[in-house]
């Protein structure tokens, strides 16, 4: 099931993938300088951001990658409203965690501790702010890291979300630990094994039931959390990973899959909670990933299905935000970096303003003169 990555909006990245979709050949982009430190686009909604970790452990599984662990071992970060203005801003990822994620994707264009040194908005362990907050879990491809999905998970924390997400170990490059340890990506051994992107969404389904579980007693925050109001998002097999979520816990009340091939199989009887695909042109009725097809018919309750054209696999995530950064030249027609953070800022925060918050989002009703790069499935984006 190795599959290579979609050149992410310019960022030529090889990477082994049991969990995106089929992505037509695409030539690689082409080096340039590196331009110094990336630094993500400010969050958009009223509040300041604040962050911390938690480091979880599951004594009642052992870890499914790593045959010595007895015991599943999880890094949550934490986004949320903050009261505070200043501070330290937190770090994007370490310069191991950099080094490694950059050796694995095959990007030598600029120094291998490049990304360590990505400014974030939100500030270290900050107090949360507000009451009875709507909660999103975030969920990373594979092999990425949660630091990849930053951007968006900011923004959230803005309007008002707490955010959790969450670092699949083994699955990604690298996972650091608060003793040191790095966990590197043990899964990325077994990713050509038959039912591999079924057997990992299962895996993260059970992840994401535990910290929702572990949040009341484990984050001093987690008072601040109105849990009758829980969604989750992913990204790749992240958002493959948000049905199979909400087919074993009811607790997660809405989901968005971005860019995801759906693994987890949804009953004959269909499903009715609210659920988003938000992809790319490979995800259009009829294209070359057909599980969305599939899957539409049996969502019975209030769906989406949306695709942002100009846009490829990692354009849902902060890599080609990073990509000046790490010196690698867009490739013509990927809308900007910058662009395709909007759209995807603006539309998952409408999906859970709508289903979290109760407000009318009338941008998933029809299309919109300011967004017209947005398009609407199956009807108006069938494969010609």
């Amino acid at each position: 099931m190795r599959q290579i990555l979609a050149v992410a909006a310019g960022l030529a990245v090889l990477a082994a993938s049991a969990c995106s979709a089929p992505t037509p050949p695409r030539s690689a982009a082409s080096s340039a300088p590196p331009t110094g430190p990336a630094t993500l686009p400010a969050p958009t909604g009223s509040h300041p951001v604040g962050t911390s970790a938690l480091y979880l452990k599951d004594s009642s599984r052992p870890d499914p990658w790593n045959l010595d662990a007895k015991a599943r071992e999880l890094k949550v970060t934490l986004w949320y409203p903050t009261a505070r203005h200043d501070g330290q801003r937190a770090p994007y990822m370490t310069p191991k965690e950099s080094e490694l994620l950059l050796m694995g994707s095959k990007i030598a264009s600029a120094p291998y501790d490049t990304l360590s040194k990505t400014r974030t908005n939100a500030i270290e362990d900050a107090e949360p702010a507000g009451k009875r907050l709507p909660l999103v879990v975030l969920s990373p491809g594979f092999t990425k890291p949660m630091s990849t999905l930053t951007s968006l998970a900011e923004d959230l924390a803005s309007r008002g979300y707490v955010v959790a997400g969450i670092d699949h170990t083994y699955e990604s490059y690298a996972t650091t630990f608060p003793d040191g340890r790095v966990a590197e990506c043990l899964a990325c051994d077994s990713n050509s094994d038959p039912g591999f992107g079924a057997g990992l969404v299962q895996g993260r389904a059970a992840d994401v039931s535990f910290v929702l579980d572990q949040l009341p007693a484990k984050w001093d925050g987690s008072d601040r959390i109105d849990r009758s109001r829980i969604a989750m998002v992913g990204q790749s097999i992240g958002g493959s990973s948000a049905m199979a979520t909400m087919l074993e816990d009811p607790r997660v009340r809405a989901g968005v899959d971005m860019d995801g091939t759906a693994y987890a199989r949804i009953p004959k009887s269909g499903f009715s909670r609210p659920f988003m695909f938000l992809g790319s042109a490979q995800h259009v009725s009829g294209g070359p990933a057909p599980t969305w097809d599939r899957d539409w018919k049996l969502l019975t309750g209030w769906k989406r299905w949306i695709v942002l054209t100009g846009t490829e696999h990692q354009s849902f995530t902060d890599t080609p935000l990073l990509s000046d950064a790490l010196g690698i030249k867009p490739l013509p027609g990927i809308l900007p970096a910058t662009r395709a953070a909007e759209l995807t800022r603006t539309y998952v925060a409408a999906f859970l303003d709508r289903h979290l918050k109760g407000r009318r989002q009338p941008l998933l009703d029809r299309p919109s003169s300011r967004y017209p790069e947005v398009k609407f499935c199956p009807a108006t984006c069938a494969q010609s």
